[in-house]
């Protein structure tokens, strides 16, 4: 008789650990597909996008730092053109650095008095 309910208490037992086992398993199998939707590189981007644009002076950054390349490569271009010759080229690479850096650093002023006009 004892051997009965004994057989019985471990099919029971049997039973809710198979249970457990497939209530994890259909978490892990969750969890797996959560990571696998993350890791892709579409959502990589979009979660870096996401965190760039929260930082509040990306912006702005960009922005000085784009007028600041683009007029110091026009500044070279107007300049120089398309030399040849490597003296030219490290002089108007060096114009074109310092015209860069000048502006980027002078844009919040530019922008600023064009605002208060």
């Amino acid at each position: 008789m004892k051997n009965k309910t004994q057989t019985a208490a471990l099919h029971d037992s049997i039973a809710i650990l198979k249970q457990q086992q497939s209530q994890e398993l259909a978490l892990l199998k969750e969890d797996f597909q959560e990571l696998y939707q993350s890791v892709k590189p579409a959502n990589l981007l979009q979660t870096v996008v996401n965190q760039i644009v929260k930082i509040p002076d990306l912006k702005n950054n960009l922005l000085n730092s784009f007028i600041g390349l683009s007029t110091g490569y026009l500044s070279k271009k107007i300049m120089f053109g398309t030399t040849k010759g490597p003296i030219k080229k490290i002089v108007g690479t060096v114009v074109q650095f310092l015209v860069t850096n000048f502006v980027s650093k002078q844009t919040d002023t530019v922008l600023h008095k064009t605002k208060r006009t």
